[in-house]
């Protein structure tokens, strides 16, 4: 058995290092998102009236996909692409629900150019699934 060189040293170090700011950062993420996540949930209990608005609901949904992202990156190390898509979704679904009126008062065609990125973003996903079905090496999933 050989004694590790100066390099494998300094390399297992920065691995090492790496691996210390990754779960660092994803510890301050997640703990911004939850934050925030509870932050909007105790403004949304807060209102005059007494239920959630669809607007309240879909941000709420984004913290869930943000927190999700997190978590699977967390434990997989690997960042899942489509989660970002589904958040883009959930988002303009929210800017239509929510500016609907100002988007057709400024330009007809907004809310076509919102719902051909919708459907933009939907084929996206459903490409990548595909992929990830038919591509994905089962002892890569394992590691």
């Amino acid at each position: 058995m050989s004694k590790p060189t100066f390099k494998e040293k300094v390399d297992q170090l920065g691995d090492w290092l790496i691996e210390i700011f990754h779960v660092v950062g994803l510890f301050v993420i997640g703990g911004t998102i939850i934050w925030s996540a509870v932050g909007e949930y105790l403004i949304i209990m807060q209102h005059e009236s007494s239920f959630a608005s669809l607007k309240d609901i879909l941000l709420l949904f984004i913290y869930l996909e943000l927190g999700a992202m997190t978590g699977i990156y967390f434990k997989t190390h690997k960042l899942p692409v489509i989660f970002l898509i589904f958040i883009a979704i959930t988002a303009i679904t929210r800017f239509l629900v929510i500016d609907m009126k100002e988007l057709v008062a400024t330009d007809e065609f907004n809310v076509l150019i919102m719902v051909v990125s919708i459907m933009i973003l939907t084929i996206s996903a459903g490409f990548l699934r595909f992929t990830e079905q038919k591509y994905d090496n089962s002892s890569e999933r394992l590691k």
